[in-house]
């Protein structure tokens, strides 16, 4: 299995629902058995119950846990719907289809579900009481699991808790990718034309697709066995259709297999945050333009989600943001590989929201304290570009806000958009 495999593989059983409730099967038969071993072993007598008591018990438990298993799927995808019409559809994939509580709380029900249909089974004249005590005490679990759960569920899908989930994942992927602290202002990247013209042109084959991770170090390992230069063409989180460049490569490194560069490189139908640190931006940004539609109007929703943008750009300006090419310990050129910059970040975070929000009074005051905070407390070379977006912000807000004493109030910030303690 190599590497590209792997991802998939490991991609699929983390998004994936239905795997732990599965799993939960084949745990059952063998806890079963060792229940009935131990029940024969030990002799006990601790509850007492009859035929016909053990009988209700556990149809009891039969019932209520097919109806838990039931209601949780089907409330789920309601909500999931719900949650990814009124946010954005991104989410489901990202937080919600990932998320562990659900899981195995749906795999404690198949569990107790088939534990009890297997003790119902072997009750005849004989109650075991040891597996009805272990039965009960599963019942007893699933009842307050399910009780935990719909609280759980019902915390989980506001927008508060979705863009908190979303921001944490972001910050991960931004120290994943960006792991070291910043060092200050960055040189400029090698001239692209200083390579000339590539020596082999690997196309992309197989399906159309967006890049969803790539294996850096592995196309480093290669370009420096073969005393080569590797181009990865795209960017992660690119769409990249049949035949388009995939790789470029120079000088020896155009002996190496195509097979061995394609499966370095993770392709599918959706973005993910594992390699893609913007992806984590455009979740956040949707959820504010959403919000800030005239079909929802939920101008608070948007302040929100601009906390989380501020969170998370804060952290960006604080890292190294490596450039394009990447060198081996001799300082020789070995892979390009292309990741967003400052600036692109900046853009992200405030072209849209800017279009969108600025005519609103919150959204405005919240854009400009976050402006003003970000020059604060980021190093210098991060303030060009915050001073670019501070005079395109003072530009809409003269064309939004016509009287005097409302564009002066937005020319204010506020950290709660209104109602905040404003910075003058």
């Amino acid at each position: 299995m190599n590497w590209r495999q792997r991802y998939y593989f490991t991609s699929y059983v983390r998004s994936s629902l239905w795997i732990v409730p599965f799993v939960a099967i084949p745990l059952e038969l063998v806890v079963t058995r060792l229940a009935h071993w131990a029940d024969a072993s030990l002799g006990w007598t601790l509850l007492g119950f009859a035929t016909s008591g053990a009988q209700a018990t556990l149809q009891a438990i039969v019932t209520a846990t097919l109806s838990f298993v039931v209601f949780t799927f089907g409330s789920l995808l309601v909500a999931i719907q719900v949650a990814g019409g009124q946010l954005t559809s991104r989410i489901i994939a990202t937080t919600l289809l990932r998320d562990n509580v659900v899981k195995y709380t749906v795999g404690l029900f198949i569990f107790t579900l088939l534990f009890a249909l297997s003790a119902q089974d072997r009750v005849d004249t004989k109650v075991h009481q040891l597996v009805l005590f272990l039965a009960a005490s599963l019942g007893l679990l699933s009842f307050a699991a399910f009780f935990y759960l719909i609280d759980y569920a019902s915390r989980l899908l506001r927008p508060i808790s979705i863009l908190a989930r979303v921001g944490q994942a972001g910050l991960a992927v931004i120290e994943n990718v960006y792991p070291e602290q910043s060092r200050g202002a960055q040189v400029a990247d090698v001239p692209r034309a200083a390579l000339g013209p590539p020596d082999r042109v690997i196309p992309h084959h197989g399906t159309s697709g967006i890049v969803l991770a790539a294996n850096v170090e592995a196309l480093v390992a290669a370009a420096e066995r073969c005393d080569g230069t590797i181009e990865f063409v795209p960017q992660v989180g690119d769409f990249v259709a049949v035949d388009e460049p995939l790789f470029n490569l120079y000088g020896k490194a155009s002996a190496l297999d195509d097979d061995e560069l394609r499966s370095a490189v993770a392709l599918g139908s959706e973005r993910t945050m594992e390699q893609d640190p913007t992806f984590a931006f455009r979740i956040v940004i949707d959820i504010a333009l959403r919000a800030l539609s005239s079909a929802i109007n939920d101008p608070t929703t948007a302040v929100l989600a601009l906390d989380q943008l501020h969170r998370l750009l804060r952290m960006v300006g604080k890292r190294h943001l490596r450039t394009d090419e990447i060198v081996d310990k001799s300082g020789r050129l070995r892979v390009i590989f292309r990741t967003p910059n400052w600036e692109d970040f900046v853009h992200l975070a405030f072209s849209e929201t800017r279009d969108c929000g600025s005519g609103n009074l919150q959204v405005a005051r919240r854009l400009r304290a976050m402006l003003d905070n970000l020059v604060l407390t980021l190093p210098e070379h991060r303030h060009p570009a915050l001073r670019e977006e501070l005079t395109l912000l003072d530009r809409e807000i003269e064309k939004r806000f016509q009287y005097p004493e409302v564009l002066a109030l937005a020319r204010v910030g506020d950290s709660q958009g209104l109602g905040g303690h404003s910075s003058r």
